[in-house]
């Protein structure tokens, strides 16, 4: 085998591997996932329980939707948009329309088949309701066929919130500002 030969599987075998990486980093930059729970290093003690069971402060909409800008919303729900579908009469893409979700029973869009945990939670969905869900869709409904990560900054949701609350024929009071 001459040293022709030997180059182009190298370059081959090479352009393989710098295939990969790209696929690799490009599929980070586009889904994210969340960071696994803190586990004790090898020969550390675990955590005690009553740690780990502490509930999580509950962040609360009225604190972010003074500043909520419905227009700002529509920008930040782009991402929405390529799952659900938020025109008025709109029908079912992936998920279900939004368009008038604020204020609707949770799983009554007909022709779209919900998780049976999203069926399970009942209910109404209340602006603070979608503000904490779109924060993280599985700790608020574990079990929801949602895929999304979640969006972890409480004014985007907030706005989002507000956005969404226009996506209506009668629109849902919002909380008052907080103090």
């Amino acid at each position: 085998m001459n040293s022709f030969e030997i180059n182009k599987i190298a370059g081959g075998v090479l352009g393989t591997l710098l295939f990969l990486q790209v696929v690799y980093l490009a599929s980070n930059a586009i889904f994210s996932h969340p960071k696994p729970a803190d586990t004790p290093a090898a020969g550390e003690a675990p955590k005690p329980a009553a740690a780990a069971a502490a509930p999580a402060p509950t962040e609360e909409l009225a604190s972010y939707i003074g500043k909520a800008s419905a227009k700002k919303g529509e920008d930040d729900s782009k991402v929405c948009q390529m799952c659900h579908n938020l025109a008025k009469g709109g029908g079912v893409i992936l998920g279900p329309p939004l368009y008038g979700v604020v204020g609707r029973a949770r799983g009554s869009v007909a022709g779209f088949q919900y998780s049976d945990a999203m069926k399970a939670k009942g209910g109404t969905w209340t602006p603070q309701d979608v503000f904490t869900f779109i924060k993280d869709p599985q700790a608020f409904v574990p079990g929801t066929k949602m895929t999304f990560s979640g969006e972890p900054d409480p004014q985007k949701r907030a706005d989002i919130v507000a956005y969404l609350d226009t996506l209506s024929d009668s629109p849902v009071p919002l909380p008052k500002p907080a103090p």
